[in-house]
């Protein structure tokens, strides 16, 4: 019997996915539990227009995430912090407060987990931060860092 997966199940296919299942199988386990759907026109029809919905909708992220990468890459971010000798800084500059920098500068609200700083900053002067918008669009953001 052909069916639709509603939900992953392992072994036999991901969500959305076309498989051949047993009768026994299909009609005992997968459908009294909503995991499936028999594969009629109507629910063909259905998954295509579910799939081609949610490709437009990534494919609307994607082109929001490069809009901000844009703007994003425009600003430079200034950050006023108490230093000693040398340049070094008392404490450091994390993603928490250049993400809520950027937010207080440009209204553009970021997930500090989506700043990609390997070690917080630790000294004076000027350095480019990663921020992962999207899977596939990456922003360059200038972080300044001056002696308050």
């Amino acid at each position: 019997m052909k069916v639709i997966l509603a939900a992953d199940v392992k072994g036999l296919g991901k969500k959305g996915d076309l498989v051949n299942a047993s009768d026994g199988y299909a009609r005992n386990f997968l459908f009294p539990r909503k995991l499936a759907v028999e594969a009629t026109d109507g629910n063909m029809k259905k998954v295509e227009f579910e799939k081609k919905a949610l490709k437009d909708k990534e494919l609307a992220m994607l082109a929001e995430a490069k809009l901000l990468a844009t703007n994003i890459e425009k600003l430079v971010i200034e950050i006023k912090t108490k230093a000693g000798e040398g340049g070094r800084l008392f404490g450091s500059v994390t993603s928490k407060e250049v993400a809520e920098k950027v937010e207080e500068i440009s209204g553009i609200k970021i997930d500090k987990r989506k700043i990609d700083m390997p070690e917080p900053i630790k000294a004076l002067g000027v350095k480019n931060v990663d921020l992962k918008l999207h899977p596939k669009v990456t922003a360059k953001l200038k972080v300044h860092v001056v002696e308050l």
